[in-house]
């Protein structure tokens, strides 16, 4: 198995740097896509019979997020069936994340997420099945021809692997000064996985099936203070940390980030060149990295919030994301210091552009017959 599979996933539990209390911007993002989602399932309602709802969840990681879509998705079908006056179907989901995702937490939150569920829509509901589909998207998840509907968001910035031989000795990821050889072994390992990813879902998606995803991009307007300066500065945190002896060399020069975000035209080029899909929608919305913070803090005013706790916000969110790749690389007993270092560094980037921003785009595509 590749070590990545296991390595790769949010940090895990409850606590104060696990992924289940800092994913607020990965909700605003659901909330964000949910009115996509709800055109994508009722176009579907109204040329497929459905029984059974098979809808997969890829890159679902863990924490109160998991199970998000499943609600979101009974909520729609709900709505849609009663107005078209339609039984409600069976539901069966497909939590889908990598060998090392914290499937527990998610399994422990079930029965009072069941409670909810037959609290709010009793009889209405059809009977709900949820099932964990542990492994890598970039490989067959699923029989032909058997999904309804696939969801991911927030994972397809993630590429299989950092793209091999770079030569990227001092940068973890890209940056102003990127060599234009190292952009491009990026963008080409993007294009090759996300081909690969488009081909295989519409393998297991049936015939006019729906798929939304949504992932962090990248606006060519975007400078100093886009999603990939985050990705940087964790570079220049470890560049520090080398030159003060405090992390080995060689191990930085051995290390890059498997992490790219697209512009709109180059999702578009991968979908249309792969042609299993019909594009419905490619949209960009430009988010604030201290969106719905004011929902992390006991802060009423968002634009009161000082300069610190933003940046903890922000390092919060990074750390959640980065933490178990990083200390495989490094170290544990540097990781509070390395993010100790990486929020100052924030603090002086807000300081420069006073905002820092970022761009999701939210796809949504058709299975071709």
């Amino acid at each position: 198995m590749d070590t990545q599979q296991v390595l790769l996933h949010m940090n895990h539990g409850m606590g104060d740097n696990s992924y289940a209390h800092n994913s607020i911007i990965q909700k605003k993002v659901m909330r964000e896509a949910k009115a996509i989602v709800e055109e994508s399932i009722m176009r579907l309602y109204a040329i497929i019979p459905i029984h059974c709802f098979k809808v997969a969840d890829l890159g679902c990681s863990s924490g109160p997020n998991a199970l998000q879509l499943v609600s979101n998705v009974i909520d729609i079908v709900d709505t849609t069936t009663s107005n078209l006056n339609l039984k409600p179907p069976v539901f069966q989901f497909f939590l889908n994340d990598l060998f090392g995702n914290d499937f527990n937490s998610i399994f422990k939150s079930l029965p009072q997420f069941s409670e909810i569920i037959e609290e709010k829509k009793g009889q209405k509901c059809g009977a709900c099945f949820i099932n964990a589909t542990p492994g890598t998207f970039y490989k067959r998840l699923f029989p032909n021809n058997f999904l309804h509907f696939v969801h991911s968001s927030f994972s397809l910035h993630w590429l299989s692997q950092a793209p091999k031989e770079l030569g990227n000795e001092e940068n973890v990821h890209l940056t102003s000064t990127t060599p234009p050889a190292m952009h491009k072994a990026y963008l080409e390992q993007f294009r090759k996985d996300f081909k690969l990813f488009l081909k295989l879902r519409s393998q297991e998606l049936v015939p006019k099936g729906g798929m939304v995803l949504t992932l962090i991009g990248r606006d060519k307007t975007q400078k100093t203070h886009d999603i990939r300066t985050a990705w940087s500065l964790i570079g220049t945190t470890l560049n520090d940390m080398v030159l003060e002896n405090l992390i080995e060399a060689i191990k930085l020069e051995s290390f890059d980030l498997p992490l790219y975000d697209p512009t709109i035209e180059e999702a578009k080029e991968v979908i249309e060149d792969e042609g299993s899909f019909t594009l419905q929608r490619l949209e960009s919305v430009i988010l604030d990295w201290s969106t719905n913070i004011k929902e992390a803090v006991e802060d009423e005013n968002n634009n009161n919030l000082d300069l610190n706790t933003k940046a903890e916000f922000t390092t919060k969110f990074v750390r959640a994301a980065l933490e178990p790749l990083l200390k495989a690389q490094f170290g544990e007993k540097i990781m509070d210091e390395l993010f100790v270092r990486y929020k100052n560094k924030i603090v002086q980037l807000i300081m420069e552009v006073k905002l820092l921003e970022f761009s999701t785009l939210i796809i949504s595509l058709i299975k071709k017959v």
